[in-house]
């Protein structure tokens, strides 16, 4: 109880420390990059995203940002040129939460506008699937397409992973308590499955052993193509496993002051530095 006490005085007993937090909200576009698209963007596989944080100023320049943001990819080798014949396609809900730095070029209590950068790491969560004939959704992950967990050591990939977040925007003050902006977030994975591709095609008799008829179905579906080649040899690229996946944010920012927990009105959070006004005349 004591501790819960001390916490409480500590983040809200003192109002200027208390009217350091800003809460912010996210609302963009998600994209993916990987063995499935070969566009930097591509509006087929743009999707809604959404995110919710809290920051914490340390002066005008520095932020201590704690986020969470969802949204969704896709990738489909009917938008490229190189992989048609392949014929794949996956999407994956994305969820993360982050812990990060932010800097502000510019002091936004003497400025309107100013570019900023951010950094910080990450756990993701992701789950890629396809859709059936009929469009029911398939779990790539359960099939195990490329012989995660039986096939020459390969190791099933997790679900949740640690992500390394950065990027940057530009914000403009409103007021003193409240900024929009517009911001892009680049996510540097450490996986190359976020797509359910990335090393070689398995034997199909050795698939359809180990995962049965509906992994080699999944695993290539240039079967479902008019005059389509047959599934291809162990061993031929299925990816490109030099190259990790990554996927992006990009959107609208608002970030608000927090009032004091009294409800009072939020009070301006300086450095000793303030904006310089001419004095009123004095009649």
């Amino acid at each position: 109880m004591k501790r819960i006490l001390f916490i409480y005085l500590l983040l809200f007993g003192h109002k200027s420390f208390s009217q350091k937090f800003f809460t912010s909200f996210f609302a963009g576009t998600s994209n993916y990059q990987g063995d499935l698209t070969e566009k930097l963007y591509d509006p087929k596989h743009t999707h809604l995203a959404w995110g919710l944080g809290f920051m914490f100023e340390l002066n005008e320049h520095m932020l201590i940002r704690a986020e969470f943001t969802s949204g969704k990819i896709s990738g489909s080798d009917a938008s490229g040129s190189k992989n048609i014949s392949r014929n794949l396609y996956f999407y994956s809900s994305i969820s993360e939460f982050t812990l990060g730095y932010e800097y502000v070029l510019l002091d936004l209590y003497q400025y309107k506008v100013s570019p900023y950068v951010f950094a910080g790491v990450s756990v993701f969560k992701f789950a890629p699937y396809a859709k059936d004939e009929n469009g029911y959704p398939v779990s790539l992950y359960e099939l195990d397409t490329e012989g995660q967990g039986f096939y020459d050591g390969r190791k099933k990939y997790k679900l949740s992973q640690f992500v390394i977040p950065y990027g940057g925007g530009v914000q403009w003050a409103i007021s003193d308590n409240a900024r929009i902006g517009f911001v892009i977030g680049i996510r540097q994975t450490f996986t190359d499955y976020l797509d359910d591709v990335s090393k070689t095609y398995v034997d199909k008799n050795t698939l359809i052993h180990n995962r049965g008829a509906n992994a080699v179905k999944y695993a290539y579906r240039g079967s479902e193509l008019p005059n389509a080649a047959p599934y291809p040899a162990d061993g031929t690229p299925r990816g490109n496993p030099s190259n990790k996946d990554w996927y992006y944010f990009s959107g609208l920012t608002l970030r608000v002051r927090i009032p004091n927990i009294r409800g009072r009105k939020a009070q301006v959070y300086r450095s000793e530095k303030s904006r310089v006004t001419c004095p009123k005349p004095v009649w």
